[in-house]
């Protein structure tokens, strides 16, 4: 583990919060019908919606269920990885339309390498666990690179790729720090779905594993009996 100052770590996993990289989505889906098409945003704000939902459904599910696998220690898919692991190498690849393949190659793979280390981020902060931070990952890749495949070819003469480098990072600067209490509001969803008054919690979660299941009364009746008596005991 890098060892680096805490502030650091929070510098780095802010890139993940939900107040930045879902602004960052909506102006590359602006830039995107703006420059290119109304079918290319279209298809960008369905990825990364699909994998927004697909981390609630997951969270939600833990709230107000308890569902995870305890084995993993498994309680939902991490939201800062995901989104970041998705849209950052969705804006370098669009900052870098024009330029030659292995640039832009390079771009997408600078944009995963900052989801990585979002992720990665997380499991030091105690915010989630590892498999939590991998699946978060793993999750906003497939965003990423289907997207980038799909569209690779796409040309647009009409766009600036300088105007688009500076707002991104304009836009980056101004709510790095922007806190959204994404978390409050998932769980206020998971509770009124489930009707239950209080969310699960991970440490006694994990710590309520599922009772051995009571002896049956055959079962116990064949082990009364192979209980040696006291004359047979002498």
């Amino acid at each position: 583990m890098p060892d680096l100052p805490l502030h650091l770590w929070y510098a780095i996993t802010n890139l993940g919060g939900a107040g930045l990289t879902l602004p960052l989505a909506v102006a590359i889906a602006l830039w995107l019908a703006a420059g290119y098409s109304w079918r290319m945003a279209a298809s960008w704000l369905l990825l990364i919606g699909t994998s927004v939902g697909l981390v609630m459904v997951t969270k939600i599910a833990f709230l107000g269920w308890g569902v995870g696998v305890r084995d993993l220690d498994f309680t939902g898919v991490s939201g800062h990885a995901m989104l970041s692991t998705a849209v950052y190498p969705v804006a370098f690849f669009l900052m870098l339309q024009g330029a030659r393949a292995p640039l832009r190659v390079a771009g997408v793979l600078i944009g995963l390498a900052v989801g990585v280390a979002v992720g990665f981020s997380r499991v030091v902060l105690d915010a989630h666990s590892p498999s939590e931070a991998v699946t978060g990952c793993l999750v906003g890749a497939a965003t990423a690179l289907t997207f980038v495949r799909y569209w690779w070819a796409a040309q647009s003469g009409r766009l600036s790729a300088a105007a688009i480098a500076l707002s991104l990072a304009a836009l980056t600067f101004a709510l790095h720090d922007v806190r959204v209490p994404t978390h409050r509001w998932v769980t206020h969803l998971a509770l009124t779905v489930s009707g239950h008054e209080r969310p699960y919690v991970r440490a006694r979660w994990k710590a309520n594993r599922a009772p051995r299941a009571p002896a049956s009364p055959v079962s116990q009746t064949r082990a009364t009996l192979s209980l040696p008596t006291h004359h047979d005991a002498a």
